[in-house]
């Protein structure tokens, strides 16, 4: 405690009193009392100066205390603003601290192995190859903006798959804008890794890919969604290219219903609805006109090359799907309508071409199936432990049909099929949330166009090792 001038005055009380108490006793001399009176003042002098350096201590301890409790807030209000950073099955994700803001970065590697069988007329080379190399960042910035960026970086050449951002009005008013998947072929529009079988099968031959446009989207909660959009234009099969090659636009429509989406009965994994574009197209080649694929990935029909598109393409799409329990069902049909012309031949005509199929996918493990595939096994593969992962099987099958008028003013028969017809197998194996190893058998059968020779039945199978997060 430090000592003021009042204790100090107080012990210099007590001193003269001792002094005079003891002067009873042995009377001093006057020398000996100025001596006496010298001490005490010297000793009243120190006893002030340490009453002042405890003061000063005392004070600069405060000041200490306080810079402590200053620091102390700093750093918890730095703390409170600092972006929350994670890494985990679904990839790097970073975040601000008021959950304003978020950027994820994600990624899908896949690689295929093919291998044919009995192809001695049309032969084809078993191979591998990077099937699929996608990195891709999307999240929000503030409530309002949404993003996705996504390039592909297997094959020749690097390309951008998804580049658009959405404007977050409402759950049910959402405004994208750039480079995304056309709202058409219900397993177009699932996720590369989520589709169960390898290769897509015959509807998504007819429905366009990703183009470029603009969409009103929502989701309402009595799950009904919907979408509309204007877009660039792309052919059947394919995805758009980066400009307006005709000056055309397309118009795309769905409307989807999940009436029982949250409820927990037996009808929470149905959903059903129609799809449908139209637009004009006018020109010549891949841009404007498909080409039709097997389900190993072989061309088996084309038009002609002098054909053009010449007016209206139309296509409609009724699709379902039910996921309940380990089971799954999905189910869709396309048909596609376009106005064709061979001016050199003085031909024209509307041509319709329709596809469909049915795929069925148990999960043998126990699991739940659904449209975004097995989200994660119960038990996860390890090298030390019981756990196998989940497994999956499934089966397909689908019919695509060129329609008949297409032969032989706009498509040679001796090129070019007039229907496809197949049936696939597959057991796609999750070993974790993130790996997954799928094996195919698909065997496609062909009807040939007038009296053309028939060809020979496709026998693929395919393999993939996949990685995503």
């Amino acid at each position: 405690m430090p000592m003021h001038r009042p204790l100090a005055v107080s012990a210099l009380a007590l001193a003269l009193a001792s002094t005079l108490t003891a002067a009873h006793a042995a009377e001093p001399t006057n020398a000996e009392l100025v001596a006496r009176i010298a001490a005490l003042e010297q000793r009243l002098a120190v006893l002030e100066g340490a009453g002042t350096a405890s003061a000063d201590v005392d004070q600069r301890l405060r000041v200490v205390e306080r810079n402590q409790e200053l620091q102390a807030e700093a750093d918890a209000a730095k703390v409170a603003s600092a972006p929350v950073v994670s890494l985990g099955e679904k990839g790097l994700s970073v975040k601000s601290a008021d959950n304003a803001f978020e950027v994820k970065v994600r990624g899908l590697v896949q690689g295929d192995g093919r291998m044919w069988f009995g192809d001695d007329k049309f032969p084809q080379n078993d191979t591998f190859l990077l099937r699929r190399a996608e990195p891709s960042i999307e999240g929000s910035w503030g409530s309002l903006l949404g993003f996705r960026l996504a390039a592909q970086l297997a094959g020749d050449t690097a390309t951008v798959l998804d580049a658009y951002a959405d404007l977050k009005f409402d759950p049910r008013a959402t405004v994208r804008l750039g480079r995304f998947k056309t709202p058409l072929g219900l397993e177009r529009l699932q996720s590369s890794s989520s589709t169960e079988a390898i290769e897509l099968g015959f509807p998504s031959e007819l429905a366009p890919g990703r183009d470029i446009g603009v969409q009103l989207q929502g989701e309402f909660p009595a799950g009904v969604s919907y979408a509309l959009g204007a877009f660039n234009g792309a052919a059947d099969g394919r995805d758009g290219v980066t400009s307006n090659p005709d000056n055309d636009l397309e118009v795309a429509a769905r409307l989807f219903f999940e009436p029982w989406k949250n409820d927990a009965n037996a009808l929470s994994g149905l959903g059903f609805g129609i799809a449908a574009t139209t637009g004009d197209k006018h020109g010549n080649g891949s841009n404007f006109l498909p080409r039709y694929r097997t389900p190993g990935q072989v061309q088996v029909f084309n038009y002609l090359g002098d054909v053009n598109a010449d007016g209206r393409q139309t296509r409609i799409s009724p699709q379902a799907y039910y996921y309940g329990g380990r089971f799954g069902l999905l189910g869709e049909y396309i048909v596609s309508k376009q106005d064709v012309a061979a001016p050199a031949r003085g031909a024209e005509d509307t041509l319709s071409n329709r596809a469909w199929q049915l795929l069925g996918s148990v999960v043998l493990t126990g699991e739940d199936a659904s449209y975004k595939g097995v989200a994660k096994p119960n038990h996860p593969f390890t090298l030390d432990g019981p756990g196998w992962g989940a497994l999956e099987l499934v089966a397909r099958y689908g019919r695509l049909t060129i329609d008949d008028d297409a032969f032989p003013l706009f498509a040679d028969p001796n090129k070019a099929v007039s229907a496809e017809s197949g049936w696939t197998l597959g057991l796609n194996w999750y070993l974790t949330s993130n790996f997954k190893l799928v094996a195919n058998y698909s065997q496609t059968s062909f009807d040939a166009a007038l009296g053309a020779p028939e060809r020979e039945d496709e026998k693929a199978f395919f393999t993939r090792a996949q990685f995503s997060f």
